[in-house]
C-alpha cells in the first residue's frame, strides 16, 4: 500500500500526461485541471498497490471523469456551438522558431481541431481522443465506454470520418508565420485587396466573445462568418486593437495574441492550407482569456 507521499510523487509524474488527456477531450483548460483534481481525490480513495500499470489506471479514471463531465454539459444552443473555440493550452510570444518550438509543434493540438472535436459526441470524442491521440486500445476503451471493441472502434471511425473532413493546415510554421505577418500589416493599413489576396475564397472566421461587455462591445461579439469578402469586412473592424496586438505561438502554431495593460484580451488562432488561410478562430472571451498567460 503505497503511504500518501508516494502517492502524490506517483501522480505529479503522471499530471502532465493526464492533462493532456483531458485538455483534449474537455477543451477547456479549467475543466481539464478539475478533472486531473478529481482523478488525484479517487487515487487516494483507492487501493491500487496492485495496479501495475499506475500510468494506464490514471488515463482511465480521468477519461472517465471526462466522458461524464462532456455527459452533464449542458447542452449548447446550435448558434453558441457554431461560435464556440476551445481554450489554446498554450500562447508564447514569437520571436522565431526554437529546438524547443518545433518540439512543441510535433505534438500540437490546434484550434481548428478542437474545434470539431467541440461537435463530436461524448463517447466518439473519447474513443477518437484516447485511441488516436494516445494509442489507447480498443479494448480498454471498450470497458470506459460501456461497450464492445467493435461498437468502440466504430465510434472512432465516426470521429475520425468527422476529423478527417476538416481541413487541416500546412503544418509549416515558417510560411504560417509570413502569412500571419502579412495578414497583420494589411489589417492595420486596412488594405482590402492585400487581406482578400491572402484568404481562401471559402474561409470561414469563428469568433467567440462569450457575453462581451458594453465596454468591448462591436467587434467583439460571437460570429460566424463565411467567404472571403465577409471575413475581411469583418477584419477591418478590428484595426482599432491592432496597436495592442502581437505575434504569438498558439499551441505551438505562429498566430497572434492582443495584449492589453499586460491582460490578454483575444487570441487568434489561423489555418493555413495551400498557402492560403482557410480557417481563423479567435478566442475574445473576456471570463476565459483573463486566465490565460502569455510566456516568453
Amino acid at each position: 500500500m503505497y503511504d500518501t507521499d508516494q502517492l502524490a510523487r506517483q501522480f505529479e509524474q503522471h499530471r502532465g500526461q493526464l492533462r493532456a488527456v483531458a485538455y483534449r477531450m474537455l477543451g477547456s483548460l479549467t475543466e481539464a485541471d478539475d478533472a486531473v483534481q478529481e482523478a488525484w481525490l479517487r487515487l487516494n480513495r483507492s487501493d491500487v498497490s496492485e495496479v501495475g500499470n499506475l500510468a494506464g489506471w490514471l488515463t482511465t479514471v480521468v477519461s472517465r471523469v471526462c466522458l461524464d463531465m462532456l455527459r452533464s454539459r449542458k447542452s449548447r444552443r446550435e448558434d453558441s456551438l457554431d461560435t464556440f473555440v476551445p481554450d489554446p493550452i498554450s500562447i508564447r510570444q514569437d520571436n522565431g522558431p526554437s529546438p524547443e518550438d518545433q518540439a512543441v509543434q510535433a505534438d500540437a493540438v490546434g484550434l481548428a481541431l478542437l474545434v470539431v472535436l467541440e461537435t463530436l459526441a461524448p463517447a466518439e470524442r473519447l474513443a477518437f481522443v484516447l485511441h488516436d491521440m494516445f494509442g489507447v486500445s480498443f479494448d480498454e476503451i471498450a470497458q470506459i465506454v460501456d461497450k464492445s471493441p467493435a461498437a468502440t472502434r466504430q465510434l472512432a471511425s465516426r470521429a475520425r470520418r468527422r476529423v478527417q473532413g476538416a481541413p487541416a493546415g500546412d503544418g509549416d510554421p515558417g510560411r504560417q508565420r509570413e502569412i500571419v505577418d502579412a495578414f497583420l500589416a494589411a489589417s492595420r493599413g486596412g488594405d482590402f485587396e492585400a487581406l482578400l489576396e491572402l484568404l481562401d475564397p471559402d474561409v470561414v472566421l469563428r469568433a467567440d466573445a462569450g457575453a462581451a461587455s458594453a465596454e468591448y462591445a462591436g467587434p467583439a461579439v460571437s460570429k460566424l462568418v463565411r467567404g472571403a469578402r465577409a471575413v475581411v469586412e469583418q477584419a477591418l473592424l478590428f484595426t482599432r486593437m491592432a496597436p495592442h496586438t502581437e505575434h504569438a505561438l498558439i499551441n505551438g502554431m505562429p498566430g497572434t495574441v492582443t495584449v492589453l495593460n499586460g491582460r490578454v484580451m483575444g487570441v487568434m488562432d489561423i489555418t493555413v492550407v495551400n498557402g492560403k488561410i482557410t480557417e481563423i478562430n479567435i478566442l475574445a472571451d473576456l471570463d476565459r482569456t483573463q486566465q490565460l498567460k502569455l510566456s516568453a
